[in-house]
């Protein structure tokens, strides 16, 4: 891993996700709305089933968000980091690989 000032640099100059901002931004209000309405659900006292689908249904609007994040990384902030090469690159890909390993267990 990257010493922490290292890491700040590198944090605020590579964000791969910059170009779809507006597009993650977009869903993740849907999800936030996904989620007001679980609590509705949940207030109205709706069927178990019902919320639970719900519940499905955010929590794979979150993981697309996750993945597509991740790839983003991978596609701009990995591969400008192995291009660069040095431990900064093992650094960003045991990085990456920490935040597969964290998705996968989620």
């Amino acid at each position: 891993m990257l010493p922490d000032p290292a890491r700040a640099v590198y944090r605020r100059s590579m964000r791969g996700y910059t170009q779809d901002k507006d597009a993650y931004l977009k869903r993740l209000r849907r999800i936030e709305g996904q989620i007001r309405g679980l609590q509705r659900l949940v207030e109205e006292d709706t069927y178990c089933i019902d919320v639970l689908t719900q519940i499905s249904a955010a929590t794979r609007a979150l993981q697309a968000v996750a993945i597509g994040l991740l790839e983003d990384h991978l596609g701009h902030c990995v591969a400008q980091a192995v291009e660069q090469g040095g431990p900064e690159a093992e650094a960003k890909v045991k990085e990456a690989a920490d935040a597969v390993s964290r998705l996968v267990r989620s």
